[in-house]
């Protein structure tokens, strides 16, 4: 047991003030990420220990930019510093400031200080303040905003333990700043506190007032609801006013504060102005936003081929060497067929998607993603959207959960809306191994130009459907819903900045670790499941078709591998699995699929990467010698009414086609659900992009075939 004191520290900022980074260095791989108790918001939690007095629990705060919130995760940070019995309520608040911005982000800081909790001030980036010429004096800024202050940097580490000790000190100190306000009430809102102080006792003036401000989301209880109802009504309180009243008071406070520790030169900014001159322009910029997106495209075919043929190898080997060196029976069968077979369809496919989060997490590290939500505002204005729905969009490409749950900064309400029913349009991660394993059958690995690769391209195309769908849905969901009113986006755009590479291997190891950990668990699951249930069946019917089976061997002459191969056919046709594929083949026989694609079809409803698991275990059921590689495997399956092969270039873009647009994602089903509150919308996803789905499909393939 430890006898040190466990306390928990809020990391608080505004939006890009690289709090991540800071996160991340504080606590290492100490850390993992849940969710806010009832709500979908992402929260960061890692642990850190101090000087061997503390254990400290550190939360990762949304960023804002006020304690008067725009959007419902902005809410979490005043809930949460709000209120003393809210779960994530902390001893002592870190607060990350980015150095080049000071002056911005100071009001956040002087409303924290005023709700009476300690407070060490974080000036990150300075690494980069000093070379644009920006210089701020940390002691004449710690006497005037009476708070610790410590020069930082979350890319380099430089500084953290100097914060280290500043926090051990504030604790140590316990003090108490419940008299100190940076912020002097007017006599209308002195009286509202006092009035609300009656009916929250424990809370200083301020925090009194912030209730007024949001008592109707706050978990205050109806009675409490009713009397801050009653005594708003009484009083007149007009709240928008008093929050411009106040932002500005504030400002007059800390900005003679600013002028006088801060000292700027000419080289602030001028780099960042040449490069957006270029990359938000409204010609060029587009052009290298695509450009910039085949790279990252071309990348995770060209960089992942040999890591993948790696592995690929690696696992048939692995199934050779179990089958040849156990003795044969279900216990060996289970191994290589159901866990190596489903394994294999998972640890294949962590270099592309690596690859793909790496660039990702680049292109947000510098700065770039910020700009392409600017750059395309006014096109996404046309489809009922904004520039923050771009951030949502393109968080899709990883995940459509975390990327409807980012939505909450969308403060429009049918904007949100219309932004959470097509999110899913946009292909994420999951949907990497079902395109890199039938473009392969559809596209050479041949180059176009000298050097883009024509399987690159493709994959390509696919992301390319999904937005075009999107927009489209977007499009006619804008006019239905009614969407009349103009939205305006408000968002800062952060410096350029060299990434930092922790951050991105921080960044990349979470995906693959959730795409191992979380997908992965659903995969072997199903993997085990679809083995039993295609190596077992009805007893009388499983017996009928290996009898039937031997017949005609016996018949035609068939050596001792085709016999068995033919009684493992037979036999995966009456399994279990092999009835509830036979009862669906009617319904996809017209897009090109037999029940054996079928039954991945269904398996891929719980989540979209399973597919190719479900492939692999399916087609694992034989007597091979040799256990060649699932794409192998495929290749030389047979289609029994045309002789030719089950995997034809019609089947496989009908496929691709049906993998971009069909909804096959239980989770993100509900998160939606728990995002708009009713299953109205999930369910109307759902039958409208299978739908959708289904009908593209069918065309594909019977225009192809």
């Amino acid at each position: 047991m430890s006898n040190r004191e466990e306390v928990k520290i809020a990391l608080v900022g505004n939006p890009n003030c690289g709090k991540t980074s800071v996160f991340n260095i504080l606590t290492g791989l100490r850390q993992k990420t849940g969710n806010f108790p009832g709500i979908t918001v992402d929260k960061k939690i890692g642990k850190l220990a101090l000087n061997g007095i503390y254990d400290a629990t550190l939360i990762d705060l949304p960023g804002t930019y006020s304690l008067y919130p725009i959007s419902s995760d902005e809410r979490i940070v005043i809930q949460s510093l709000l209120q003393k019995s809210d779960s994530n309520f902390p001893e002592l608040v870190v607060y990350v400031v980015d150095s080049m911005h000071l002056e911005k982000n100071l009001l956040l800081f002087t409303q924290i200080r005023d709700l009476g909790i300690p407070v060490v001030l974080a000036l990150n980036m300075t690494d980069l303040a000093n070379k644009n010429g920006i210089q701020i004096n940390t002691v004449k800024l710690a006497e005037k905003l009476k708070t610790p202050v410590v020069r930082i940097s979350g890319r380099t580490g430089e500084g953290i333990e100097d914060l280290k000790q500043e926090v051990i000190n504030l604790l140590n100190e316990k003090q108490d700043n419940s008299n100190f306000s940076f912020y002097k009430l007017g006599e209308n809102e002195k009286s509202i506190a006092r009035q609300f102080q009656k009916i929250f006792p424990e809370y200083n003036e301020y925090q009194s007032l912030l209730i007024a401000h949001h008592y109707n989301w706050l978990p205050i209880g109806e009675e409490a609801k009713k009397q801050c109802k009653k005594t708003i009504a009484e009083n007149n309180f007009d709240d928008l006013d008093a929050q411009v009243n106040e932002t500005m008071k504030r400002f007059n406070v800390f900005e003679p504060i600013v002028k006088q520790v801060l000292k700027t030169s000419d080289k602030k900014n001028e780099f960042t102005k040449k490069i957006d001159s270029v990359l938000t322009n409204n010609f060029l910029g587009m052009f290298i936003f695509l450009a910039i997106m085949i790279v990252v495209f071309q990348s995770i075919f060209e960089l992942a081929a040999f890591p993948m043929d790696l592995i690929d190898n690696a696992v048939g080997n692995l199934a050779s060497f179990t089958k040849a060196n156990l003795p044969s029976g279900w216990f060996t069968n289970l191994l290589t067929d159901g866990l190596i077979a489903g394994i294999g369809g998972i640890v294949i496919f962590i270099p592309q998607i690596a690859i793909l989060f790496f660039f990702i997490s680049i292109l947000e590290e510098v700065g770039y993603l910020a700009r392409v939500a600017y750059m395309l505002d006014n096109v996404m204005q046309k489809f009922g959207l904004n520039g923050r729905s771009v951030v949502a969009l393109i968080s899709g490409g990883a995940c459509a959960i975390p990327a409807i749950m980012s939505t909450r900064t969308i403060s429009n309400p049918k904007e949100r809306l219309i932004t959470i029913l097509v999110t899913p349009f946009i292909s994420c991660s999951a949907r990497i191994p079902v395109y890199a394993i039938l473009i392969a059958f559809v596209v050479p690995r041949t180059q176009v130009f000298g050097f883009f690769n024509m399987q690159g391209l493709v994959f390509m195309t696919m992301y390319l459907l999904g937005i075009l769908a999107a927009l489209g849905s977007a499009f006619i969901l804008s006019k239905m819903i009614g969407k009349t009113e103009q939205s305006f986006l408000l968002l800062e755009l952060p410096d350029y900045k060299m990434p930092s590479w922790r951050n991105i291997m921080f960044e990349v190891w979470e995906k693959v670790r959730q795409f191992l950990f979380d997908a992965g668990k659903i995969i072997i699951i199903i993997s085990v499941l679809l083995w039993f249930s295609a190596s077992y069946g009805p007893p009388k019917q499983i017996a009928k078709a290996e009898k039937e089976a031997i017949e005609y061997a016996q018949l035609n002459n068939l050596n001792k591998v085709k016999t068995e191969d033919l009684i493992s056919a037979k036999k995966l046709e009456v399994s279990y699995i092999g009835y509830v594929g036979k009862f669906i083949e009617p319904a996809i026989k017209p897009l090109g699929y037999d029940w054996k694609i079928g039954i991945a079809l269904i398996s891929s409803f719980a989540a979209r990467e399973v597919f190719v698991g479900t492939m692999a275990t399916i087609y694992s059921i034989g007597s091979e010698e040799e256990q060649s590689s699932i794409q192998q495997k495929m290749r030389n399956e047979i289609n029994p009414e045309t002789g030719g092969p089950r995997f034809t270039l019609a089947v496989s873009l009908s496929l691709l086609i049906f993998y971009v647009f069909a909804m096959q994602c239980m989770g993100t089903l509900a998160v939606v659900y728990r995002e708009t509150k009713t299953w109205k919308y999930p369910i109307y996803q759902f039958v409208f992009m299978t739908g959708f789905a289904y009908l593209f499909s069918l065309v594909v393939y019977q225009v192809l075939k």
